[in-house]
């Protein structure tokens, strides 16, 4: 029966199918840790990885509009808009690492274990989205213009992480409250040498995201081509 659905799968399905399933094993990570500890410590895993979920569920809407819209048009153009909003929400929770830190050390291997899955399925998840929107990028444009757009969008989302972590704003704060991360913004470039961690924190992700993305393409180029 398992094999007769996979047949008839494709792809892109399968590949939703299986972050599905790395989304179910977190969450089983999760329940066995809260019976175990008896806490809701690290209930913000959920919220932060239905959060990763955002981008991609964006995407399968862009290219459904792509199908019959320029990428110019207004639909497209709002949806890319607000993938780019949502997409930092998926590496962000990288940086939930720090957290582990607050676990008892009786615990610390299993929760360990359980953020690396949460964290890794975020992973994955951003890198799917990303993955697509490279791909449509490349029916568009020079190739090379294309990877130096999925460079700028990566470097975007490492400078998010940053704002995200050390001044806690969010993917909505650009809708609540866009004066004041606009001042924030407009602070570092103003005074640029008193946001010595900006550079840190943002190069850091930029560097890690990025070799992480490429290594994933080539991999996923050469199983395209085998």
């Amino acid at each position: 029966m398992c094999m007769k659905l996979r047949r008839h799968l494709s792809p892109r399905e399968r590949i939703t199918l299986s972050l599905v399933g790395l989304t179910v094993v977190s969450g089983v990570f999760f329940v066995a840790g809260v019976i175990d500890n008896r806490t809701l410590g690290f209930d913000y895993l959920i919220w932060n990885l239905f959060l990763a979920w955002t981008p991609l569920i964006v995407v399968v809407f862009l290219l459904r509009s792509l199908r019959t819209h320029l990428w110019s048009d207004w639909h497209p153009l709002a949806l890319t808009f607000i993938w780019l909003l949502l997409l930092p929400n998926s590496f962000y929770m990288i940086s939930d690492f720090i957290h582990v830190a607050a676990v008892a050390p009786g615990d610390l291997v299993f929760d360990v274990v359980m953020f690396t899955s949460f964290i890794f399925t975020a992973v994955l998840l951003g890198f799917s989205s990303l993955y697509m929107v490279h791909l449509e990028l490349r029916k568009r444009l020079i190739p090379r213009h294309a990877d130096t757009c999925i460079g700028v969008i990566i470097l975007l989302c490492s400078y998010a992480i940053y704002l995200g972590r050390e001044l806690r704003w969010n993917s909505w704060s650009i809708l609540t409250n866009p004066a004041g991360i606009l001042f924030d913004i407009s602070d570092h470039f103003i005074h640029p040498l008193q946001s010595g961690d900006m550079y840190t924190i943002t190069i850091s992700f930029f560097v890690l995201i990025g070799s992480l993305y490429v290594a994933g393409w080539q991999i996923a180029s050469a199983a395209r081509r085998s």
